[in-house]
């Protein structure tokens, strides 16, 4: 059996075009940032992006990928909050008060705890907190940053590329704003209480008190995180995150050219989000959305789902197309158990794609019959033949 790329269109039921005058759609502001994206955090929904898929220099935005990894390292329990690293001489030299970069000044041979360090790292972007973490947890550096790729692959980051644990520069060191966003989508829907700290104003530690790089935290929006970074060679970028009434949205900004204009585009981004944009429903957890196509099973097709709602984020007032696709490998052996991956849901907004949802199938299919199997083998000779004669024209 050869599996093939199945897509089956289908137009929501929402949103469809009128034939009645609309209001026009809400152009975003003007922006001096390169590289922009907007996004919902609950569904991922794209409220607005700007060249989101370049590969850029992260800066300090690495950390967050290396905060990732520890955050995981505590979830799965195999380190706590209470357990102690020592801060190393490469610690001290590289990351800390020597370095005259973005340190929590932890002294040369202290021994601090697991949640001091991660606070450093998330309040005063400190070098020498991500170092220990990485030499703490995985021995050296080198083995903790193939732990940030290997993790990166896992959630679905398939492009970025990280070298160090700090961000600072390395050409072969690069990331996109989308893959950016994706990971600070990840850390506020997986550890809400390790993301709480992002938004805390100041941290104090060997007895200097420092406050927290975020400008959007004082700038009255709901904003509560997540992180700033700058190199000469990325530019001042920033990952924001803000809530009003209920809804958080999430804005990455990367390549400007003084911290003034990344403060000031991030937060007319997330004004322009929040006033414009409000959610709509698609489809209900578990509502089948599409038919996937089954060889060999006691039914022809499998209906398909997904566990969360389906929402988009729209303009408010504004009648705009929504289409949706299902996309995945088949048709898709049986037998098939509910639950069980089939492909991904993709919605677009116009011509703008804005969303994509793992889908599963909806129910048992079982293996059919003998005849049944041998008819599908059939039917896939068949069509496979004519996939080669037509690629032969």
């Amino acid at each position: 059996m050869v599996r093939r790329r199945f897509r089956l269109s289908f137009l929501a039921a929402i949103g469809a075009l009128i034939a009645t005058p609309a209001p026009l759609l809400a152009a975003p502001p003007p922006l001096l940032a390169p590289h922009v994206l907007l996004i919902e955090a609950e569904t991922g929904s794209v409220l607005f992006e700007k060249q989101a898929d370049d590969m850029v220099a992260p800066a300090s935005l690495a950390k967050l990928m290396t905060l990732e990894v520890v955050f995981d390292q505590l979830q799965l329990g195999n380190i706590k909050l209470d357990d102690e690293y020592v801060i190393s001489v490469n610690a001290w030299r590289k990351g800390g008060a020597p370095s005259h970069g973005s340190t929590m000044y932890a002294a040369l041979n202290s021994r601090v705890r697991v949640e001091d360090l991660l606070k450093g790292v998330m309040i005063q972007s400190a070098n020498d907190g991500c170092i220990a973490l990485a030499e703490g947890l995985a021995g050296n550096e080198t083995s903790f940053v193939r732990m940030m790729n290997d993790r990166a692959r896992e959630l679905g980051l398939t492009k970025s590329v990280f070298t160090n644990v700090d961000g600072l520069p390395d050409p072969n060191m690069r990331v996109t704003p989308r893959e950016l966003g994706q990971i600070a989508r990840h850390i506020i829907l997986t550890y809400p209480d390790y993301y709480k700290w992002f938004g805390e104003h100041e941290f104090t530690w060997n007895k200097i008190r420092q406050q927290n790089r975020n400008p959007l935290l004082a700038m009255n929006i709901g904003a509560d995180g997540i992180k700033t970074g700058f190199t000469n060679e990325a530019g001042y970028n920033l990952v924001g995150s803000a809530v009003q009434n209920g809804v958080r949205l999430i804005v990455v900004v990367t390549g400007l050219k003084n911290a003034k204009d990344r403060a000031e585009d991030a937060k007319k981004l997330l004004e322009w989000g929040f006033k414009n944009f409000e959610a709509r429903l698609l489809f209900e957890p578990g509502q089948p959305v599409a038919e996937a196509k089954i060889y060999g099973g006691a039914q022809g097709h499998v209906p398909v789902a997904a566990k969360q709602p389906v929402k988009v984020m729209v303009q408010r007032g504004v009648s705009e197309r929504i289409t949706a696709k299902m996309v995945y490998f088949g048709p898709v052996p049986a037998p098939v158990r509910q639950g069980q991956p089939i492909g991904e849901l993709r919605v677009w907004r116009g011509d703008a794609k804005v969303l994509d949802v793992p889908v599963q199938a909806a129910e048992d299919i079982e293996l059919g019959s003998t005849s049944q199997r041998a008819f599908d083998a059939a039917a896939e000779l068949v069509i496979n033949l004519f996939r080669s004669a037509a690629k032969r024209l």
